[in-house]
């Protein structure tokens, strides 16, 4: 290897870690409430109201298992009991614990590798809440402490409906952009839906 190249992969290693660094801080900083009258958290058999909008979020994630990566990895915390979900609607906070539930799929069908991004045995997260808000434009955050990962996302909902806001993860590819996404690479970004409806 080429002191050129050496130098390339601790330039690509020292950007990773700086951009990991800036989004726990982002993360840190939306954890901290600066509001407490945006949202209510609803029992799934609350009443709809006339007066308000509830929006059931919807979240989910694969990881490894504990035991996949050796001891003392930066993704450890990978594989727990729980997974922590971070949300911030207009500067109020909840960081939701989610219980993980082993979670397998075939990593071949009919003798050829499955390009199922879920394919293979990891912990399954899935975070489900319903909150209700005012009518009008939200601002959403949704952050993954554990992954150094979050996005952003707006939501416009009306008095008197229900809708569900869905973040759909995508996964990072096993090798090259050309390859078959898999959980066991971690998490690319999040798709949000609202009531079905593309909106980031």
């Amino acid at each position: 290897m080429t002191n050129r190249m050496i130098i390339g992969i601790m330039l690509i290693a020292l950007g990773l870690t700086a951009g990991c660094g800036a989004a726990a801080k982002v993360i840190a900083k939306k954890s901290l409430s600066e509001r407490t009258d945006v949202f209510i958290e609803l029992a799934d058999t609350e009443a709809r109201s006339a007066d308000v909008a509830d929006v059931t979020i919807i979240a989910d994630i694969k990881t490894h298992l504990e035991d996949y990566c050796t001891a003392g990895s930066a993704e450890a915390v990978h594989g727990k009991g729980t997974y922590s979900f971070l949300i911030n609607i207009d500067g109020q906070a909840v960081v939701w614990n989610v219980p993980g539930k082993m979670h397998e799929l075939p990593t071949h069908i009919d003798g050829k590798a499955s390009r199922d991004p879920e394919a293979g045995e990891g912990m399954k997260y899935v975070l489900e809440k319903k909150v209700r808000l005012a009518a009008g434009t939200h601002e959403v955050f949704i952050g993954l402490p554990a992954d150094h990962y979050y996005t952003v996302t707006d939501i416009s909902v009306q008095n008197g409906k229900a809708y569900v806001l869905k973040f759909n993860p995508i996964y990072r590819h096993k090798t090259s952009p050309e390859g078959r996404c898999s959980f066991t690479k971690g998490i690319l970004k999040y798709d949000a839906m609202l009531s079905e409806r593309v909106i980031h």
